[in-house]
């Protein structure tokens, strides 16, 4: 069954594909975001449930005159809430190298003395100051796995912001982050704390290995 590209029942499965794709593909350096939906349709499958066949424009939100095309498809199971969605995505472009970046903001983690800390990223204005950028687009990847693991039909989930974020020293290669962010699912307005825990290194990527939702 075709959908309007612009209805909420195709915008929802987008959304969660463009935030799975984030958390495979971003990194501190990399965000990506739904630009809009070109093509929807919907394939009931008996006993196993609805399958969305859709065509995306992605974004990089650093670059916003940067944007990707990709076909998805996600299946959301009948009757399963604990069951995630399956999610595939496929680009039909390159998206922006950020080796360099990644590895400089890898270094400058590495060298501090002390564990990081921050909170409140963006600020009351909505302001991300330059040096919390990459610790927040690190969030905006892994909330992706959040979305992912936790959709269903009926919900659109987007990081509204990083309460907290605390550095956990490590003794491997490994960048690890201690997290409470706010998730804002759109459909019923609620705002959401979660906790999670991030494992990150540039040619490993994003790892969520803990989350809690906090009540």
């Amino acid at each position: 069954m075709e959908l309007s590209p612009s209805r909420f029942p195709a915008g929802r499965a987008a959304a969660l594909a463009a935030a799975y794709l984030c958390y495979r593909r971003g990194s501190p350096s990399r965000g990506l975001a739904l630009r809009g939906v070109r093509r929807a349709r919907r394939e009931d499958i008996a006993d196993v449930g609805h399958k969305y066949h859709l065509e995306l424009v992605l974004e990089d939100v650093l670059a916003k005159d940067t944007t990707v095309n990709c076909t998805a498809e996600v299946l959301y199971h009948l009757g399963h809430q604990a069951s995630a969605p399956e999610v595939q995505v496929t680009l039909e472009g390159e998206l922006r190298d950020t080796a360099e970046a990644d590895n400089v903001f890898y270094n400058r983690i590495k060298s501090l003395d002390r564990e990081l800390v921050a909170e409140n990223i963006p600020d009351s204005q909505g302001t991300v100051p330059p040096d919390l950028e990459p610790l927040h687009l690190l969030a905006w990847a892994a909330s992706g796995y959040l979305t992912w693991q936790n959709s269903t039909e009926s919900t659109n989930f987007q990081l509204a912001q990083v309460k907290r974020v605390q550095q956990v020293r490590r003794s491997d290669e490994y960048l690890e982050f201690d997290y409470l962010v706010l998730l804002h699912e759109m459909v019923s307005q609620e705002i959401i704390p979660w906790q999670m825990r991030v494992l990150w290194h540039p040619q490993h990527g994003v790892q969520v290995t803990e989350d809690r939702q906090q009540t």
